[in-house]
């Protein structure tokens, strides 16, 4: 570390407290970023630079770019690579972070805790074969759909900024290389309690409990039963973050268990899209041959990969082994209750209802039912509905809506509050995927970042609906094909 990088680093504003770094060897391994030949930054989040206390003007210069390319370590800062397993399409594998490094934790001045991590920094002891590097396009989409999640009020990790390498990463073609900084509560994944429990290291495993517990679930850490508390914690943000993906017609497109996080924080966006007509037998990415990460399956997905977590932690729910496992049924039982309840609740704000009633699950799936018949667009289709009586040509359409009508007249609220309820949960704009194809395609082809910029503005508020911003708000043209994503390893 040098005298002017660490006194760069206090100027800027960093302040590390390394605790991941703090646990057994087992879960990590001590390694730099790579150098590149020319570091340049194309895409900074001042906003989240200011948020964390960092001062936004420092970072956004040659200096920052050397930081955020892996070519200058932060004063405080302790480079690793975390260790972790996953369960990919069902297959269990050990893995790690094998082209990331996390640079540390990073403390605002209020006290909260940030990951730091560059997302295509180059090899590590996890890399196998690969090269550790990334592609300009996917973390530029990684920048645009985590902020976008972000502005939809969806738990996410984000994206400080976007570097250039001056090198060409080789994939299909030679493309050109590039490191996304992305902030998270922290990186702890399901897969890193199936790494410890594979290792058959119950300390390592309770350590690392202790340590999540501490972190992301500090009221539960001195429950009587912490490490069902835990459990239990995570079942019911993944239950909240899986509604709030299907409220908005995410498909995360690989829900290996490796890309679910304890914080309950959504991670990874590779191949991810979001709906335009409904249908929850979509599929995205181009590897998932067997729909297992379709959009409807995504709540079956996020209980299996419970289970593993659920099985990860039997040592530490009970030292009988039969104990343990009614225990973790018991856990893993309240899931779909706890899904279905924060599905509900969001479709009833959607449909600017106040209060439950009996029969407003089926009045929420006809009204789906009519969707995927009609190949309706999913964000359109909300945003466009009407508490006020209005003029439908599609019978079926036109008896819903007088269900609806009258179940909206049973409740105190005016039609005004309900419609503004309605606009509080129905975005207007969603990174739709031609648009997201359009911006990367002019920064990564034409080395223009302008389009990406006024897609990023339109994002930056997506509940208003701005004359502005309307071409945003338009579903893809006839004919446009089936749109494939592809993951950028």
């Amino acid at each position: 570390m040098s005298e002017n990088t660490a006194l760069f680093s206090t100027v800027a504003g960093w302040r590390f407290d390394n605790s991941y770094a703090r646990l057994p060897e087992l879960f990590h391994s001590r390694v730099n970023p790579e150098p590149v030949h020319k570091p340049g930054i194309v895409v900074f989040n001042r906003s989240l630079a200011t948020r964390m206390g960092l001062k936004a003007d420092e970072l956004d210069s040659e200096r920052g770019a050397a930081i955020f390319a892996g070519n200058a370590i932060p004063d405080g800062a302790e480079p690793l690579a975390q260790a972790y397993a996953g369960h990919q399409f069902g297959h269990f594998t050990m893995l790690g972070d094998g082209r990331a490094i996390l640079l540390g934790e990073h403390l605002t001045p209020g006290g909260k805790r940030f990951d730091v991590q560059l997302k295509g920094s180059g090899r590590t002891p996890f890399s196998r074969r690969g090269d550790g590097r990334a592609a300009l396009g996917p973390m530029l989409r990684e920048y645009l759909i985590s902020e976008a999640m972000h502005a939809l009020g969806i738990p996410t990790t984000r994206s400080l900024a976007v570097a250039t390498t001056g090198q060409v990463v080789h994939r299909d073609d030679a493309l050109p290389g590039a490191v996304l900084t992305r902030i998270a509560a922290s990186h702890i994944r399901v897969g890193t309690f199936e790494y410890a429990a594979a290792k058959g290291d119950i300390g390592a495993l309770r350590g690392l409990a202790d340590h999540t517990l501490q972190r992301h679930y500090p009221e539960m850490a001195k429950a009587r039963d912490p490490y069902r508390a835990l459990l239990e914690g995570a079942i019911d943000r993944q239950a909240k973050l899986i509604a709030q993906w299907l409220l908005t017609g995410f498909v995360h497109g690989v829900m290996n268990t490796d890309n679910m996080a304890l914080s309950g924080e959504t991670i990874d966006y590779g191949p991810c899209a979001f709906l335009d007509a409904y249908d929850p037998d979509t599929v995205f990415s181009s590897i998932d041959r067997n729909g297992r990460y379709a959009y409807g399956n995504q709540p079956n997905i996020a209980h299996w990969n419970l289970a593993r977590l659920a099985e990860s932690l039997l040592p530490l729910l009970d030292e009988d082994e039969t104990r343990a496992v009614a225990i973790a049924k018991q856990s893993l039982a309240t899931f779909p209750g706890s899904f279905r309840r924060h599905w509900l609740s969001g479709m009833r704000a959607k449909l600017g209802l106040f209060a439950e009633e009996d029969d407003d699950a089926s009045l929420f799936e006809d009204l789906l039912h009519w969707m995927k018949r009609t190949r309706a667009d999913y964000t359109n289709t909300f945003r466009n509905l009407a508490p006020e009586p209005t003029s439908i040509a599609e019978a079926e359409l036109q008896v819903w809506h007088a269900r609806w009508s009258a179940r909206l007249a049973r409740q105190p609220q005016t039609l005004q509050e309900s419609a503004a309820l309605m606009r509080s949960a129905n975005p207007a704009i969603i990174p739709r995927n031609h648009n997201v194809e359009e911006a990367l395609e002019a920064a990564v082809e034409k080395n223009d970042f302008s389009v990406m910029q006024d897609l990023l503005d339109a994002l930056a508020d997506p509940y208003a609906k701005t004359q502005s911003h309307a071409r945003y708000r338009t579903p893809p043209p006839p004919g446009s094909g089936v749109y494939q994503t592809f993951c950028g390893t």
